[in-house]
């Protein structure tokens, strides 16, 4: 509908337009205070984005080691969270109105925090912790604060320390960090300092004894350790003035203090050594006209006697290299066995002159520079913190230094006695792969420094063997072990005469291996995956054998490896990457198990020694999640469809009997939700595809429904997916399928150099599918899609009219003007991305040897074959995709006699962060939607748009309507 001139319209008109344009929010919450909730025709609610606000999820869940308690919080889309301490054999449950499910963060240097997980439970199960976090006061009648909820000043939390067995609660205001003591007998709180005061880094350090409640305050700690017994606690004192100022070791049991060191100096870097006592530390102080402070390293091997620390002043040993310090910005690391200390060193500078003239702000763009000007903006803390590893060996007293600026990153494996150094030096200006990170690998060896080139230009590699002797990595198809030891590499898959390489990875880059399970206990194999099932492959290169029997393959079925113990989550996913702890194959072994093309899941188990795997719990939804108490037969998992919320559960380890614990959204059963089906289709090559169609709550077989389709890449595996309604810039498929919308949501497999083109083939052939099934009306029907589904969806607009209206978020719109480009939430070039990440147009495929290619497939060069109203969305402030990708869009289109409207959002990133403007997109898409899929009249601000002159005028009464949490994000 062509809108009418504007000189046929009265100012008054406009401006009466414009405020009603702009308060969409406001009038749909008005309808639904005035009239009876919409019902579906079985007499349940439709859900509307006013119904949002009392749907919860669930954050923060844990099991204690005896598996008799759980902790959550349910997280309102509006309001406080609340956090739950449930006794899960019994009727106790302990409920904290603003517990936290956030931690309470790690002390500077990363020593002493505890608290990270959110509620921590002591570890013989007999206490739980926790940040409470009052609700700020309402503000002021008129007044618009920026505190949570929308105003007034924030209280300050709280910790709380609960007994499980009585209920009773201790509580400490001003608390920053918290850690329990090995043994369960202490809790340590480190305070918050006094605001504005960075003259020491020392606060109050309360240690309370559990069994009493005997608390004692010893002042001025900066960071704090127990040791593993629980039996000490080590503190640096970091005061006033560096009056006393030192290293302090107290024996929990008696609770005596020793002096360990003492001096003027500052401290950091505390560390012991794990299962032992020994200690480590750095002290030192910043000269004058310095800028880095220069440390010696103090090292006590065992705290028990009186003995004085081993000290290493760098100024006094001849190796290590002039112009240097020893630098706290690197914590020192033990060596597995103790033999040597790891460090870092960084060059001394001068510290800036005070005061003096202004001087010039100028960015030099070099075409030598290795990383870009941008990407080094957005690292500058990294960078000036950056420092190079170093070892020092205890027995010697010997400094090596192991890394240098080309070769930053070494890694230790194992008791330490080699590193493997990632050299990318020789690849920094190859730009024929776009960016692909490849770098030449060496084993140096900890002591003396010394290098032996294991590979070169590698680009896949999978760590180390938790014994530290093997290094894995990927080597023209093949995995490859290279003996840290003896200096000699092993082709581990070669007998085997099978590829563990991940083929229906469609980016243009070398593809990656399906993934590490881990290693075997005895150290003499590596687990791997092929896409179904687990094989162990021996590192003296013999033939491995499939320890799952061809069970996965034949089933179409992926096991992984489930870690469950430890704290442990078993989810699906695990590819790639291994763990550190080895398998014992003599025991039974959980894995995760998932149907490519059933969607079910859930957990089997392979019996010792491997062989074919038993389902202990497989249904067709997605259960997942799993958490093994430390020291009981019992888990927690969740499991859920798109009509079932993720709840908890729990069970014994076998998943035998499972109960629910958790019911966050009870209101659920009141709401008309629709139910999902699978789509099974080829696209034009005959590959094999899947989509997951979500239909309507009062679905009648044989009735056309409109239908909204919603892509990105692979989505079938979202088919048991729970859809939420949260507050963010993409359709819940709840919501439309309430109000009587088919959802489907089909798989994209990709052509290398044709992206657009691939979206294109299987999405229509998707849709065509579902139309041939009698789903869907074809006259009525949309498409959605953000980021990399926005470029799906704009460039699908221009191809096709098979649907109605198209909505496309922050979308890629011109491929050329994009290669050149930032993403700048990293400051680097989006070259790489285009060529052989997600754009997949092909390696050293570029706009200058391939311009017609590149321009086929952007959207901004095919507009003029638009003939679909569509919508962009897009925020100023996008560090993903450019807001000059919608700007040239939309002007191609306007300039083009095209039906488009641009939503641009100031100040917002790639996805919408503020809620008044979350709600405000929901409800522009949803109006959008119903008038060219439903039939329902075009509001006012699509027909004629909304003036500048009138837009703060009505945003303010869009903010009212909001009420108090309008100004959250």
């Amino acid at each position: 509908m062509k809108r009418p001139a504007l000189h046929s319209l009265t100012r008054s008109a406009l401006v009466l337009l414009a405020a009603l344009a702009m308060v969409p929010a406001a009038r749909a919450r008005a309808q639904d205070d005035a009239s009876p909730h919409k019902r579906a025709p079985d007499g349940k609610k439709v859900l509307t984005l006013a119904d949002y606000p009392e749907w919860k999820r669930i954050t923060g869940a844990a099991i204690s080691n005896d598996g008799k308690w759980t902790t959550y919080t349910y997280a309102p889309n509006a309001g406080d969270d609340t956090l739950f301490v449930k006794q899960l054999d019994g009727a106790t449950l302990y409920r904290v109105p603003t517990g936290s499910a956030a931690g309470g963060g790690r002390g500077r240097g990363g020593f002493g925090g505890g608290g990270g997980g959110g509620a921590q439970f002591t570890d013989d199960s007999h206490w739980v912790a926790y940040f409470v976090n009052p609700p700020a006061p309402a503000p002021a009648p008129g007044a618009r604060g920026r505190g949570r909820n929308g105003g007034g000043t924030q209280p300050q939390r709280h910790l709380e320390l609960r007994n499980l067995a009585s209920g009773d609660t201790w509580d400490v205001t001003g608390a920053s960090a918290f850690q329990f003591s090995p043994d369960s007998r202490f809790l340590a709180i480190k305070m918050r300092g006094t605001p504005g005061d960075s003259s020491h880094q020392g606060t109050d350090l309360l240690l309370r004894r559990l069994d009493d409640g005997l608390t004692r305050n010893v002042g001025n700690v900066d960071q704090y350790a127990f040791d593993y017994t629980g039996g000490r606690l080590a503190y640096t004192v970091d005061a006033a003035d560096n009056l006393g100022n030192g290293v302090y070791l107290m024996d929990l049991g008696s609770g005596t203090v020793r002096t360990l060191d003492a001096h003027s100096e500052e401290y950091d870097g505390l560390a012991w050594r794990d299962s032992s006592a020994d200690l480590v530390a750095l002290r030192g102080e910043t000269a004058s006209g310095q800028e880095l402070r220069a440390n010696t390293l103090l090292v006590w091997t065992g705290v028990e006697g009186a003995k004085s620390p081993l000290v290493w002043d760098p100024t006094q040993d001849a190796t290590f290299p002039a112009g240097y310090v020893l630098s706290e910005y690197s914590a020192p690391q033990w060596s597995r066995d103790g033999a040597r200390v790891f460090v870092g060193i960084k060059r001394q500078q001068e510290a800036p002159p005070k005061g003096g003239a202004e001087i010039a702000n100028v960015d030099v763009w070099h075409h030598a520079d290795v990383d870009l000007q941008s990407a080094q903006m957005i690292q500058i803390g990294r960078l000036r913190r950056a420092t190079l590893a170093s070892s020092f060996t205890l027995a010697s007293h010997h400094f090596a230094q192991l890394a240098d600026s080309n070769m930053s990153t070494v890694t230790p494996a194992g008791d330490g006695a080699y590193v493997v150094g990632r050299d990318p030096s020789p690849y920094d200006h190859d730009f024929s792969e776009g960016a692909p990170d490849r770098a030449d690998y060496y084993r140096v060896n900890s002591a003396t420094g010394q290098r032996t080139l294991i590979a070169r230009h590698l680009l896949r590699t999978m760590g180390t063997s938790p014994d530290g002797r093997w290094f894995l990595y990927l080597l023209g198809g093949h995995v490859m072990a290279y003996d840290l030891q003896a200096g000699r590499t092993v082709n581990v898959d070669a007998a085997t005469g099978r590829s563990f390489v991940n083929t229906d990875d469609d980016h243009a880059a070398e593809k990656p291996i399906w993934g590490v399970a881990g290693w075997t206990r005895d150290g003499k194999a590596v687990l791997l995956y092929d896409k179904y099932d687990i094989w162990e492959l021996p590192l003296d290169g013999s033939r491995g054998r499939d320890l799952t029997a061809g069970a996965g393959a034949a089933q179409d079925v992926q096991f992984r490896l489930a870690r469950l113990g430890g704290g442990g989550r078993g989810g699906r996913g695990g590819f790639g990457g291994g763990s550190a702890e080895p398998v014992d194959l003599s025991q039974p072994q959980v894995l995760s198990a998932y149907g490519e093309w059933t969607k079910k899941s859930g957990y089997w188990q392979m019996p010792a020694g491997g062989g074919q795997p038993v389902a202990l719990i497989w249904a067709d939804k997605d259960i997942g999640g799993a958490e093994k108490a430390e020291d009981a037969d019992r888990v927690i998992f969740t499991q859920q469809t798109f009509q079932e919320f993720p709840d908890y559960w729990v069970s014994d380890a076998s998943f035998a009997s499972p109960r629910k614990i958790t019911d966050a959204n009870p209101q659920l059963a009141e709401y008309a939700w629709g139910r999902r089906v699978l789509i099974d289709y080829k696209n034009s090559k005959g590959q094999r595809l899947q989509g997951t169609l979500t239909l309507p709550a009062d679905y009648q077989p044989g009735r056309k429904y409109p239908m909204l389709v919603y892509i990105y890449e692979i989505l079938s595996n979202t088919n048991h997916q729970f859809s939420m309604p949260v507050y963010d810039d993409r359709p819940h498929m709840s919501e439309y399928a309430s109000d009587g919308y088919l959802v489907f949501s089909p798989d994209i497999v990709y052509e290398i150099g044709k992206p657009g083109s691939s979206a294109l083939d299987c999405v229509t052939a998707g849709v065509k599918k579902v139309i041939s099934l009698g789903y869907a009306d074809p006259a009525h029907i949309g498409l959605q899609g953000h980021s990399w589904g926005g470029y799906e969806s704009s460039f699908i607009l221009t191809q096709t009219n098979m649907f109605a209206a198209v909505v496309t978020g922050a979308p890629l719109t011109d491929l050329i003007s994009m290669y050149g480009e930032l993403y700048k939430q990293s400051g680097q070039w989006n070259g790489g991305i285009l060529e052989t990440s997600q754009g997949r147009m092909g390696a050293d495929v570029t706009p200058w040897n391939a311009t017609q290619l590149y321009m086929s497939q952007s959207p901004v060069f095919n507009v003029r074959k638009i003939q679909t109203p569509f919508m962009i969305l897009q925020g100023t402030a996008d560090g993903a995709v450019d807001w000059d990708q919608g700007l040239e869009f939309y002007n191609a289109a306007r300039k083009n006699g095209k039906d488009v409207i641009w939503l641009s959002y100031p100040d917002e990133p790639h996805h919408l962060a503020r809620k008044p403007n979350q709600i405000d997109f929901q409800i522009r898409m949803k109006e959008f939607f119903d008038h060219y899929l439903k039939g329902a009249p075009a509001p006012d601000w699509m027909k004629y748009g909304v003036p500048q002159v009138d837009k703060q005028a009505a945003t303010r009464k869009l903010d009212t309507s909001l009420g108090s949490d309008g100004g959250g994000s």
